[in-house]
């Protein structure tokens, strides 16, 4: 029995088979998404040589799309395989605001990214001067403001909707879309409140991607040899595929008035922006880049000649 201190999540329940599939697949990519970003964090800490402001803000991308997986996968996980769907209102609370203000840094974090990526590329030469460290952490300090101001704004607002007795959120976690739709009030105010912010923690930070990549673009073409035409390129192409399927998945969720997709269909993406697209990041970023492969490789041969060492 659910009471006003719990809810029940529903998830997939009503399709067990395909709740026991999807369960799968979200323990497969949370344990890519483990490995892969916990490598990003360690790595230049252990490699000098990547301290730089780029792998500075990978580092943060990483830390922060670990807390963002882990705030959902494990309690949908415990739901799935254990036989209590119920999460606590402390717990719901928990989860809603971590996720609200976690989306919104992303968001802000792949637009500093695009910013790094402009000035690598269009000034090269003031590079280090500019992305100098109190700008990259103060950069990142900003985007973690904004992600707890708009938390702060957005959650307790939807966690105090009157329910009237009704508990049973047709989600995986406690999702904020969820939340609003078992009010038992009007809430109008409260979905334009909320597209109005997505509209700005979103087309705000796209737009701003957009136009770095606009100057990227133009200060490529301008490049002579294709050697350095393709190392330019290479250095922006695995941000702007990650900006891609972030971004067009949070979209297509939460800008569309008075269009938004079935509560099925949101299951759906909330599973790919959430969980699928933290573990993808640390492999789009990984294989495509030369250095990091490099520092893994040094890396580990340095363990094999210890091994050796301390075998003899």
């Amino acid at each position: 029995m659910i009471n006003d201190s719990g809810f029940l999540l529903v998830g997939f329940s009503g399709q067990p088979e395909l709740e026991v599939t999807i369960s799968g697949l979200v323990l497969f990519f949370y344990t890519i998404a483990l490995t892969g970003n916990a490598a990003i964090i360690l790595l230049p800490v252990l490699d000098k040589r990547l301290e730089t402001p780029m792998y500075f803000f990978l580092r943060s991308l990483a830390i922060l799309d670990l807390c963002y997986t882990t705030n959902i996968v494990p309690q949908m996980l415990v739901n799935v395989w254990g036989k209590d769907k119920r999460i606590t209102f402390g717990g719901c609370a928990f989860q809603l605001f971590t996720d609200v203000a976690l989306c919104t840094v992303e968001c802000m974090l792949l637009a500093v990214m695009s910013y790094d990526r402009f000035n690598a590329v269009c000034k090269p030469l003031h590079y280090m001067t500019i992305m100098n460290p109190q700008l990259c952490q103060g950069l990142v300090a900003l985007t973690w403001g904004i992600g707890i101001t708009n938390c702060m704004i957005l959650s307790p607002y939807a966690m105090s909707l009157p329910r009237c007795g009704n508990h049973q959120l047709d989600h995986y976690f406690c999702e904020i879309s969820a939340m609003v739709k078992i009010a038992c009030v009007d809430t109008t105010a409260m979905e334009e409140i909320i597209f109005a912010l997505c509209f700005f923690i979103l087309l705000a930070p796209l737009l701003l991607i957009l136009v770095s990549y606009g100057f990227i673009a133009v200060a490529v073409l301008k490049i002579k040899s294709a050697t350095g035409r393709k190392k330019a390129f290479g250095t922006c192409s695995s941000h702007l595929l990650v900006v891609c399927i972030f971004f067009g998945t949070v979209t297509y969720m939460y800008i569309q008035p008075g269009n938004s997709p079935s509560q099925y269909e949101g299951k759906l993406l909330s599973i790919f922006y959430s969980i699928v697209t933290p573990s993808l990041n640390p492999l789009i970023y990984t294989l495509r880049n030369k250095e990091f492969k490099g520092a893994l490789k040094r890396l580990i041969e340095k363990e094999k000649c210890s091994m050796q060492t301390t075998g003899h």
